[in-house]
């Protein structure tokens, strides 16, 4: 009985940890994404994991919520913040520490 719980712990944290990986991804793509779009450099080409919890998406339904941060430049000598929120697979909000348009 206890090695068949092991066996869906462990089969249960494999899943959680490719989930996570897949968030991630999307989450750099998204930034990349955004700052390509406001002319800006992303730096370190990564994001970082900060926060998880439960959340309802708009359907109702309980995903996880993933809240990761990034740093980017606008001039390339100084270091702005960001955030990319994740729900589930899918972004739900993103946030860009204000800069001075060129």
């Amino acid at each position: 009985m206890w090695e068949t719980a092991a066996i869906v712990l462990i089969i249960a944290g494999i899943f959680f940890w490719v989930d996570s990986l897949r968030a991630r991804e999307r989450a750099l793509a998204a930034g990349r994404g955004a700052c390509e779009r406001y002319g800006v450099q992303l730096l370190d080409e990564t994001v970082q994991f900060a926060k998880l919890r439960l959340a309802r998406d708009d359907e109702g339904r309980l995903r996880l919520r993933r809240t990761y941060t990034f740093e980017f430049s606008d001039t390339g000598n100084n270091r702005r913040h960001g955030a990319i929120v994740m729900l589930g697979a899918d972004l739900q909000d993103m946030q860009l520490e204000p800069y001075g348009l060129q």
